[in-house]
């Protein structure tokens, strides 16, 4: 018997979950509101809890093997003094520990991945299609959309982002909130910036209230910047994508040393994003009901803090993957199927969640909490760096 799984939204958790619907040997068939495929932002960082996977369905080689890169370490710095607080070596240690590399990849190359991915294996594509509802029946799931009819499959993977309009149809608990920081990020050709300025590494400055964080992308050849700052932005907060100035960045970076002023004003454009997030993940029924799972940001929007967001999309991805080549009708069915896949999810995406909300008050540290923090980071190094529990899947 064959089954459709039916996914709403094509962003990197859409397609991920096609991908994985097809390699389950169930048809896929997504929906996607804009009239392109297309991924704003810039880059990503991947662990190998989520380039394992990636590995598993083929995608690390082609054209985001060339593009994707693997930075020899981390460097974490204090943004006020400058000075080395600690350092983990990704590269041939990452994959040596987790059997998987430590990536950094342009958003837009990762989509473009899965997009193919989505397409070779005969997923359904639709674009311009924006839907307004999910009703579950007794033996399926019917989307209503812009057409005539409602569509429907045998499950449905809600996946269309922090602002879902489907997620209330497994959890009604309102809208997203806003986390009170703005995220600026920029991308620079490496050959534009003095050689003092460019980095194969992943280096994150540490400053009160605020951190910068940089990393090569597309075989090196751009930097990434992503400042993170404490504050809030008028307007509509689903308008989350606004351009922004120079000056309007350095006037909240607050007191940080001239290495870090030199490289935010090394970056010739920047956008703002305005972060929102829910609070983690409180049961299982906040990620599955009947028929219908949440995955990506739909199901855990998360602070990035620990640059999990994409990740635990793949992570979610993989799992449907194996709950759904599960079903038999005979033994196991279609919302049973999903109720493991929430049970098999929540508790993890949770934790990360959490950990990625704990980690922002200690990267914005001010006063003893900042010495405090600073004096582990000098004795441990390493050890504080290193994340076995998540790495490792």
């Amino acid at each position: 018997m064959t089954r459709e799984l039916l996914v709403a939204g094509g962003g990197i958790a859409g397609l991920a979950a096609a991908v994985a619907a097809r390699r389950a040997r169930w048809e896929a068939r997504l929906f996607e509101q804009a009239d392109t495929f297309s991924e704003v932002g810039a880059g990503i960082q991947l662990g190998p809890n989520a380039t394992r996977i990636l590995r598993e369905w083929d995608l690390l080689q082609g054209e985001l093997q060339q593009l994707a890169v693997a930075p020899p370490r981390l460097r974490v710095r204090d943004g006020s003094d400058g000075g080395e607080l600690g350092v983990l070596e990704l590269g041939g240690f990452m994959v040596e520990r987790y059997g998987a590399p430590y990536l950094t990849v342009h958003r837009a190359d990762l989509q473009a991945a899965l997009l193919a991915a989505a397409r070779d294996a005969g997923t359904r594509l639709h674009t311009a299609t924006h839907v307004h509802g999910a009703q579950q029946r007794p033996e399926a799931v019917a989307l209503r959309t812009d057409g005539p009819e409602p569509i429907e499959g045998d499950a449905l993977a809600v996946a269309d982002g922090v602002w879902s309009s489907l997620r209330g149809a497994v959890v009604a608990d309102g809208p997203a909130q806003a986390t009170g920081h703005l995220a600026y990020r920029g991308l620079v050709r490496q050959q534009d910036l003095p050689e003092r300025l460019r980095s194969d590494e992943v280096t994150v400055w540490l400053a009160p209230r605020m951190h910068l964080v940089t990393y090569p992308l597309r075989g090196g050849e751009w930097l990434n910047a992503v400042c993170v700052v404490q504050g809030t932005q008028p307007g509509d907060p689903r308008d989350w994508d606004h351009a922004a100035s120079q000056a309007q960045l350095d006037a909240a970076l607050g007191p940080v040393c001239a290495p870090v002023r030199e490289r935010v004003e090394s970056v010739p454009t920047w956008r703002l994003w305005v972060l929102h997030a829910r609070p983690p993940v409180a049961a299982p029924e906040e990620m599955a009901n009947g028929r219908i799972a949440l995955a990506g940001d739909a199901a855990h929007p998360m602070r990035p803090y620990l640059a999990q967001g994409a990740g635990m999309a793949i992570e979610d991805a993989r799992e449907l993957q194996r709950v759904l080549g599960a079903v038999d009708d005979n033994v196991i069915d279609v919302p049973t199927a999903l109720r493991r896949y929430a049970l098999n999810r929540w508790e993890r995406v949770a934790q990360v969640q959490e950990k990625s909300q704990r980690n922002g008050t200690i990267f914005h540290a001010t006063g003893p909490l900042r010495m405090a923090r600073n004096a582990a980071m000098w004795t441990l190094g390493a050890r504080l760096l290193d994340q076995p529990w998540l790495y490792e899947g």
